[in-house]
């Protein structure tokens, strides 16, 4: 049912823990599942991302998005890390079940909360960043899970 990057991920999660002073910090959850994720972003002068970590309440799948989506931000500008879609998540880890596409929306939208945290901070406006939701099941249709 999961591939081995998602198991790889979630018995051994990269980044796990917070950032004290952090650039940027993201929470957003989904009601209808419970799954809470929480970014730290640490962005230099340059706009890039020196270090993220995060913390999650929820499934094996959401820690492994949580760990995955930290180590694709790492490195990269904040432009960059805006491209980092659920999709190309949920590739890194060579798939989700339809069941759990949820998790790397999560991942996705903390992301750009952490970002949209970092922006109002330094009074700036991050092209391509959207306020983003704090429960992204709002607007969704109803799922069973």
């Amino acid at each position: 049912m999961y591939s081995e990057k998602v198991m790889d991920h979630f018995q051994n999660p990269r980044n796990v823990g917070e950032i004290e002073n952090a650039s940027g910090v993201g929470t957003v959850g989904n009601a209808k599942c419970g799954d809470i994720m929480r970014i730290y972003l640490d962005i230099d002068d340059d706009g890039i991302i020196k270090d993220c970590k995060f913390k999650t309440f929820g499934c094996g799948a959401a820690v492994a998005t949580s760990s995955m989506a930290t180590e694709m931000v790492k490195g990269k500008s904040i432009q960059e890390a805006l491209q980092v879609t659920n999709k190309a998540v949920m590739e890194a880890l060579d798939g989700l079940p339809p069941v759990k596409v949820h998790c790397s929306l999560l991942a996705e939208e903390a992301i750009h909360a952490a970002l949209w945290d970092y922006a109002e901070k330094h009074d700036i406006k991050i092209e391509g960043l959207d306020k983003p939701k704090s429960d992204i099941s709002d607007g969704e249709e109803e799922e069973d899970y």
